[in-house]
């Protein structure tokens, strides 16, 4: 209807916010010479339909319905808004929100008007959401008459401003449609698409060469494939694939070439309970406040190390704060320990190396740990793979760093003159420093360049403003000693599973205990033990460990399936498997831990079990713990004998004197005088253990007191004692 498209832009006002008027010709003042053109084209449209009645509802739409019924001789049913005395009888009811007055109403028919057989055109003079137009399909529909067409004047379309489906559903920006779409400007001329446009996709798959203005500018760079192809492109899961068509499409056409190697897509960013992050649902995170609370490179660092880039992340605030605390705040400690002490020492890493041979084995070990780290990451940074990056170096400054090398090394960086010893400690843990620092650049930027730029300033050992600008560490294969690693690890789980059994039984480190006993499995593992015992024996706290042959029947141990992985492995045969692992002897066990499997006769058939198929375990006996761990089996002798509890108490003291050392703010080299008061229940220890205690706390005497003025009281579990502690 060609007519009424000019009539509107002819007479039609367009209002703030880009709402169409037609008020002079269409609703408040109806041009009626406009209405009967209007009906002349309805009845055109619909001449093959066999219409006897029109409906339309009230108010505007019922002149156009009038004048449009005219045409085709045929009576007008008006669907009204509220109950009027004069309608009699039943009524068909529909309710109808109207888009102008932003309201519901309901509108009645009376059913006599309305009848199977009818064939309905429903006439309106606006559409806008459509709810007036279905609840009058509603009303022909529950007559059980026939919607035969539908008669709209002007579709009001999308509507700037109202957010809803409803509306977004009435418009698609894309060609051909956006064509159809014009803007008025504020001076009121219309607006159109720029038809010279490219297709947005092809004009971003231009980014490679138009980021470099090639070729106006860099061209040898892009053409000696310097800068080109990229290495990698980094997208969302959600992105089209039209992008990386694109990308490819024109690099082809221009260059012969690929446009990149490799795509990584990133992941979606959910809750902590998997649900999408939405402001409606009051689950979104805020990442500008998150950053301002604990930092970008803490944040960084979890959703890196959380889960791979390509993985749907599960954000949880709680995860930041652990991550900040685990790991930033341990390598802070680290670093702060080392800086303290290599401050005292005057350290400056001006001195030669100290030769690899001539240095502690647990130096070679952190090192040998390092360069083995080094060889990892750098081939998970070049696999694309950063969140494997992050978790070796985390795993390396709590585990390795701190949580070892530091903690049994601490004595090493005390007092005394720069010997050799204390040398080789504060260059191997500076090395790690270093190392870790550019390690960790690529995904906690900020936090390694402060790392490294403290480091060097003391040094001087790069002359670079950031670690970005200093060489990735390279590894050094004669420094990689996968035996020692063995041995340490091993020292590692020893230790671990004997520090939870003393918590099982709640007996402090502190505490001197006896024994350790060892069911080895092989030669090897007792090879490995041996060369760590006197470690692993300091660090527990344990006065001698004990190798017996696992097969000696010192410690009982049973066998129990796993019914997911055997199941599968054995099904109707499972039963019988089940019951002969049951049924395992002392020896069968044994020859099921050092070979790794066992085999079985059942009914003339064999069933091959593996370790990895089975839980094996160890029963407590008395005055002993037991852990298992694979094949390894420790067992721990928790009986305190009075030497014991002696040594306790003065390795308990030391403790609570350091803490009044560090709580009164004396320097680690401050030299004190201590008075302890008497007690039955320590006076033995104190006297047996003086000198001990005195050069452990830097103390130049230690007495014992009726009484101790101005003391601090000191609680242990069924009694106090009083401690006075000052300065020489």
């Amino acid at each position: 209807m060609n007519f009424l498209e000019e009539r509107i832009q002819k007479d039609g006002v367009v209002k703030e916010g880009n709402v169409l008027k037609v008020d002079s010709f269409l609703n408040h003042q109806m041009d009626v010479r406009l209405f009967d053109q209007i009906g002349e084209e309805f009845k055109r449209r619909f001449a093959d339909e066999k219409i006897n009645k029109i409906l339309t509802i009230e108010a505007s739409g019922i002149g156009i319905a009038c004048i449009v019924a005219r045409h085709f001789d045929v009576p007008v049913i008006f669907a009204k808004k509220s109950k009027s005395i004069n309608i009699e009888g039943d009524v068909y009811v529909a309710e109808v929100e109207s888009f102008t007055h932003k309201c519901k109403n309901q509108v009645i028919v009376s059913k006599k008007f309305l009848n199977p057989e009818d064939k309905v055109l429903i006439i309106d003079d606006f559409l806008a959401n459509g709810c007036a137009l279905q609840g009058l399909i509603s009303i022909v529909k529950s007559a059980g008459a026939e919607v035969s067409g539908i008669g709209i004047a002007i579709e009001k379309g999308f509507q700037p401003g109202v957010y809803t489906k409803e509306n977004y559903d009435k418009i698609d920006l894309h060609r051909p449609y956006v064509d159809d779409v014009i803007l008025v400007s504020k001076d009121g001329k219309p607006m159109k698409r720029e038809t010279d446009l490219i297709d947005v996709w092809f004009d971003s798959g231009a980014m490679p060469y138009a980021q470099i203005h090639y070729p106006f500018e860099n061209k040898e760079l892009l053409d000696s494939h310097q800068v080109y192809p990229a290495d990698f492109i980094a997208e969302g899961v959600d992105q089209t694939r039209g992008w990386f068509f694109t990308l490819h499409a024109i690099a082809t056409m221009v260059f012969d070439s690929i446009s990149y190697k490799a795509v990584i897509s990133n992941g979606l960013v959910l809750d902590k309970n998997g649900n999408k992050m939405s402001k409606r649902l009051g689950n979104a995170v805020d990442p500008f406040s998150t950053i301002e609370k604990y930092g970008s490179d803490p944040l960084r660092w979890y959703m890196i190390t959380n889960s791979s880039p390509w993985d749907n992340l599960k954000f949880d605030v709680d995860g930041v704060e652990e991550v900040r605390r685990k790991f930033f705040g341990t390598l802070y400690n680290t670093y702060s320990f080392f800086a303290l002490y290599a401050n005292v020492d005057e350290f400056d890493y001006k001195e030669a190396d100290v030769p690899m041979a001539e240095r502690p084995e647990i130096d070679r070990w952190i090192l040998s740990v390092l360069n083995t780290l080094v060889k990892n990451v750098d081939t998970c940074y070049n696999e694309y793979e950063p969140t494997k990056a992050g978790r070796l170096i985390s795993e390396f400054v709590n585990d390795n760093l701190s949580n070892w090398y530091v903690r049994l090394n601490r004595k090493r960086f005390w007092g005394g003159g720069m010997t050799q010893d204390k040398l080789s400690a504060f260059q191997t843990l500076y090395t790690c420093l270093e190392t870790v620092a550019k390690l960790m650049a690529p995904i906690a930027p900020f936090y390694a360049d402060m790392l490294y730029s403290d480091l060097i300033a003391a040094t001087g050992r790069d002359n670079v403003v950031s670690v970005h600008l200093a060489k990735f560490p390279e590894y050094k294969e004669e420094m990689i000693d996968k035996e020692l690693e063995v041995r340490m690890q091993m020292a590692q789980d020893v230790t671990s599973m004997v520090l939870a059994l003393r918590r099982k039984v709640n007996i402090k480190v502190r505490q001197p205990l006896q024994c350790i006993m060892v069911p080895v499995v092989d030669e090897e593992q007792k090879m490995h033990i041996e060369a760590v015992k006197d470690l692993i024996m300091n660090e527990v706290n344990v006065k001698e460990i004990k190798f017996v042959d696992g097969a000696a029947g010192v410690l009982v141990k049973k066998v129990k399936c796993d019914f997911k992985k055997l199941g599968p492995k054995f099904g109707k045969q499972m039963k019988a498997v089940a019951a002969a692992v049951a049924g395992m002897s002392q020896e069968a066990i044994a020859e099921l831990e050092k070979n790794g499997k066992y085999t079985f006769v059942l009914d003339g058939a064999e069933a091959v079990i593996e370790t990895t198929d089975v839980e094996i375990f160890s029963e407590d006996i008395p005055g002993w713990l037991v852990a298992n761990e694979g094949k390894l089996t420790v067992a721990l002798e928790v009986t305190v004998t009075e030497e014991l509890r002696r040594e306790g108490i003065a390795r308990e003291l030391v403790n609570r004197i350091q803490n009044i050392r560090k709580s009164s703010g004396f320097e680690i080299t401050d030299k004190i005088k201590i008075t302890l008061s008497k007690n039955p229940q320590t006076d033995d220890a104190v006297n047996e253990y003086n000198d001990y205690i005195r050069n452990q706390v830097l103390g130049t005497s230690l007495t014992l007191a009726d009484n101790v003025e101005n003391g601090t009281e000191l609680n242990f579990d069924d009694f106090s004692l009083y401690v006075s502690v000052v300065k020489e």
